[in-house]
């Protein structure tokens, strides 16, 4: 009899246990990269996107690849990303980048990769921030998820366990106690966190704030230096002795940048030259080039931007 109470006691325990293993919703709650990533491959299947990432200096590194540029159109896969993060809520994640690229074979040092030669190596990449879940309602939610488990019953639906009940029938009479000793517990934690919240609220918030504004800074100093190789004396965009296609990526990520602030049609018109010359320059890449077929793709993207830029001027005008 103790050796089928005490099999039945290892089958409680593993059967509490496969059913949050198995729960990868929670576990990307939790903060799980590989959950996490689960979770995005579904909800991306129908764009045909596929994700990668690694979580690494406190950035979450995000890598989208498709066959083709238009399934990496970045406004609606950066936004439609956020929406699902931030769905999930995942546990000391904040800030999130997000990487494209057309698809290449498994690489595993693929974060190496693109942080040694972000130019040529992505279509783009963005940095977003994401917007964390008020304190107080989380752990009113957390604290509902725990009323819900102790609501379940701790014992699998087997034949074993109906002579377990009947065996530990005296066992089972306390444990109402314990579920208001653990109710009590949680609802001593969930006022304590909500005094601590209130009390130093501000203070988190002032200490967010700063690096924030340290990340922005930054960001607007790369942008700055990116755009100073490219002029020379004589005002044109390369020296004849350059790689074309690094040239080109270099203007077409000028063009992105000026496009960020433009509200003007003549602002609109000179984004429009720039992503001219950076596909004109891109279908000037030789077929021994070793990113040729890269090139080809990018020429077509550069005119659709090109074509998207005049529309804005047109607009502007109007």
């Amino acid at each position: 009899m103790n050796t089928l109470i005490s099999q039945g006691g290892r089958a409680i325990t593993k059967f509490q246990v496969v059913d949050r293993i198995n729960d990868i919703a929670w576990q990307a709650h939790q903060g799980s990269v590989a959950a996490i990533i689960q979770l995005l491959n579904e909800k991306l299947a129908q764009s045909c996107v596929r994700t990668r990432a690694i979580f690494s200096d406190g950035v979450l590194q995000i890598l989208c690849e498709a066959a083709k540029v238009e399934q990496l159109e970045q406004s609606p896969l950066v936004e439609q990303i956020q929406q699902i993060l931030e769905s999930i809520a995942p546990r000391h994640i904040r800030r999130v980048k997000i990487n494209s690229r057309i698809v290449r074979e498994q690489q595993l040092l693929w974060l190496k990769e693109i942080d040694s030669d972000r130019e040529n190596q992505l279509l783009w990449s963005q940095e977003i921030t994401l917007i964390q879940p008020n304190i107080v309602k989380q752990l009113i939610k957390d604290f509902t998820e725990a009323q819900a488990e102790l609501g379940k019953p701790n014992y699998p639906k087997t034949q074993v366990s109906r002579p377990l009940v009947l065996i530990n029938k005296e066992k089972y009479k306390n444990k109402p106690k314990t579920k208001i000793l653990a109710a009590a517990g949680l609802c001593s934690l969930l006022l304590l966190s909500w005094i601590v919240y209130a009390q130093l609220g501000n203070k988190l918030k002032n200490l967010i704030q700063p690096e924030s504004s340290k990340s922005l800074t930054t960001e607007n100093t790369n942008d700055r230096k990116a755009q100073t190789p490219s002029r020379s004396p004589n005002n044109n965009f390369y020296e004849p002795s350059d790689d074309p296609f690094q040239i080109s990526v270099r203007i077409a990520n000028q063009a992105s940048a000026s496009g960020k602030t433009a509200t003007t049609s003549t602002q609109w018109l000179e984004i429009a030259a720039k992503w001219q010359r950076a596909s004109d320059l891109m279908s000037t890449v030789p077929q021994t080039h070793s990113r040729y077929q890269e090139a080809k793709i990018r020429t077509q993207l550069y005119k659709k931007y090109t074509e998207a830029a005049q529309k804005e001027a047109d607009k502007s005008k109007s």
